[in-house]
């Protein structure tokens, strides 16, 4: 996996009023923790993390580029992300220290490539499961894994047990699960009106009717 170097600046912890000044001058806060730091309040610049981390789809490591030694060439995964409910930016990131000798465990993207076989006829391709989770050095964690579909007909699944995993990688599960399955088309009944009388038959003279003759 390629790893993205990012500058950041360490910064005092502070209230919200603190964060939004941050996000006004372009920078956003940020934090830095693992099992061998204490947590370590940072700022990154808003257009260089935007452009290169943020829109990159699974897992990412980065290598911190700091005037501080502390912080100097540690890499670290980006953990989570806080994103503005209306613009959808992003306010806030995560950034997990490891150990590049040391596995980990992380949760990777499917990609469902092909055509199904079962989808030329009628069926509906029905991915279960977006991504999977799975153990390995930092160096080695996959950017995605391509799902191939073509040879799925009607009724077919794709399991966890079928999915090729580099050397080095071991997926996490506990049950042979189904990544992607195609499905019975479903076809809707249509009713079949009928007629409140039939041909031949006289009506029932209503008894306001009678009455009148």
């Amino acid at each position: 996996m390629e790893t993205l170097e990012i500058q950041v600046n360490t910064r005092q912890p502070g209230t919200k009023h603190q964060a939004r000044r941050l996000r006004r001058e372009g920078k956003i806060p940020a934090i830095l923790y693992g099992p061998k730091v204490q947590p370590v309040p940072l700022e990154l610049n808003k257009k260089e993390f935007s452009t290169r981390v943020a829109g990159l789809e699974g897992s990412h490591l980065v290598r911190l580029k700091s005037a501080s030694t502390t912080l100097a060439d540690k890499v670290a995964l980006v953990k989570a992300m806080q994103y503005h409910p209306i613009s959808g930016e992003v306010i806030h990131a995560d950034f997990y220290e490891v150990d590049l000798t040391a596995k980990i465990q992380v949760a990777v993207p499917l990609h469902f490539v092909g055509k199904a076989a079962g989808v030329v006829r009628g069926g509906i391709l029905q991915p279960i499961v977006r991504e999977i989770q799975v153990e390995c050095l930092p160096l080695d964690i996959p950017e995605f894994f391509n799902v191939e579909v073509s040879a799925l007909d009607i009724g077919d699944s794709i399991h966890i047990e079928e999915l090729p995993m580099p050397e080095g990688v071991t997926a996490v599960f506990e049950s042979d699960f189904a990544l992607v399955t195609v499905a019975t088309p479903t076809v809707e009944e249509t009713p079949i009106a009928t007629a409140a009388t039939t041909e031949g038959t006289v009506p029932a003279v209503p008894e306001e009717k009678k009455e009148a003759e």
